[in-house]
């Protein structure tokens, strides 16, 4: 089963925050590629959505999550099998200070 990616408002806010800071630090072109790799990275899950590793930090969460790295970045994502979509739910620069990931979404 194929699923879609969906995109919490909080994970769409991150990327927009990425990409303004490399806007701003690098370029135009850097920001644009970055976000695009991470929401490429994202897409490998539609065929193989549990490829993550489980995220360790949120394992007292009802909701299961897993993540992806994509260069600085971990896409931390749920799988709803019965509904048929992966949410991501979070985009997280792993240079951060890790206990951070658990702020409430």
């Amino acid at each position: 089963m194929n699923f879609k990616i969906i995109w919490s408002s909080f994970s769409e806010t991150q990327l927009d925050e990425i990409f303004e800071y490399y806007e701003k630090k690098a370029s135009l072109k850097v920001a644009t590629k970055i976000v695009t790799g991470i929401i490429e990275e994202s897409e490998k899950l539609i065929k193989a959505s549990f490829i993550g590793q489980e995220e360790e930090l949120l394992k007292e969460r009802k909701v299961h999550y897993r993540y992806l790295v994509f260069k600085n970045y971990k896409l931390i994502y749920s799988v709803d099998e019965k509904k048929g979509f992966i949410k991501i739910a979070d985009v997280f620069d792993t240079r951060q200070n890790p206990p951070k990931m658990k702020r409430t979404k």
